[in-house]
């Protein structure tokens, strides 16, 4: 079947989620100061999943693929992403390095979805990862500086994302579903073991003193990250998932670093080394190239 080409509708959807996630590694690190990750990850998919569950219907799918997608977008992505940039991920290099998602998606949709990749798309993703290595090797331990152990546990956050968007397109196979209820169902399931880690991590004495010394700035960034960043933004992305090829829909993401560097700059005067900023312009060259090269060759073929 020949897909369909973005519409006015899905591109204001891929950049209102583009400014969404952009701010939301910003928001990330202002929860981090008073929450731990784990229970910051706990508050988030609590919020975004009981208050709804009476008003909102199962989705129309297996099991499997709520749950599936709860656990790698839920546990598996933000469970590692809150870790990292706890432990020396700073705001802004984390809204580029959670880009490699792009790769280990096109990269798993080829075998698994049996998606084909055009060459302009390869290209793209190359010259976007060779800016993410220039990227991790500008690391340190000084104050302000990405951590490697910060860099790695992004890095896995990153691959389980991609796992995640293939778990939105296996189950569009299957049916037709609505991605507001996938969305409230599948958060469900990062709640238990969230707590559970952090109970291990921290103890369940941090762990209360935690929930009931929780501010009004703490409070706001669970309702951005739950409400905002979880329902809505990730309700338009698996919508785009559904109607279009993950290689297709992916790349958008690469937009996010522009919001995130600059919202990083803005808020905690994260200023990127020469390495990482050259680094950053080759993966939004890499978008640049993924996205356009095909329409570029099939104009070029046609004159």
């Amino acid at each position: 079947m020949t897909a369909l080409p973005l519409s006015r509708g899905d591109l204001l959807r891929a950049l209102g989620v583009v400014v969404i996630w952009g701010l939301n590694f910003v928001v990330m690190k202002v929860g981090l100061q008073d929450v731990g990750p784990m229970l910051l990850g706990a508050l988030r998919f609590s919020f975004a999943a009981l208050p709804f569950l009476l008003f909102v219907k199962f989705p129309k799918l297996p099991w499997r693929y709520v749950v599936g997608y709860g656990l790698a977008q839920g546990l598996g992505q933000f469970g590692f992403l809150f870790l990292g940039l706890k432990l020396g991920m700073t705001a802004g290099m984390a809204s580029v390095v959670m880009q490699t998602q792009a790769f280990f998606t096109l990269l798993l949709a080829v075998p698994v979805l049996g998606e084909r990749a055009r060459g302009a798309q390869w290209l793209g993703l190359g010259v976007a990862l060779a800016g993410l290595l220039l990227i991790a090797t500008a690391h340190g331990d000084g104050p302000g500086q990405m951590t490697l152990t910060g860099f790695v546990l992004t890095l896995s956050a990153a691959f389980m994302w991609a796992v995640s968007n293939l778990v939105a397109r296996l189950a569009n196979r299957v049916a037709d579903y609505d991605p507001l209820p996938f969305i409230v169902w599948s958060s469900v399931f990062p709640i238990v073991p969230f707590l559970l880690l952090s109970l291990w991590i921290d103890g369940p004495h941090l762990v209360w003193q935690q929930v009931a010394g929780l501010s009004l700035p703490s409070l706001l960034v669970v309702l951005f990250l739950a409400w905002f960043a979880t329902l809505l933004a990730y309700s338009l992305w698996t919508r785009l998932l559904k109607r279009h090829p993950a290689g297709r829909v992916t790349p958008f993401s690469l937009l996010v670093p522009v919001v995130g560097l600059w919202a990083a700059w803005v808020f905690f005067g994260e200023l990127p080394l020469p390495q990482q900023w050259l680094g950053t312009g080759l993966v939004l060259l890499g978008l640049v190239v993924n996205q356009l090269g095909g329409l570029w060759l099939t104009w070029h073929r046609t004159r």
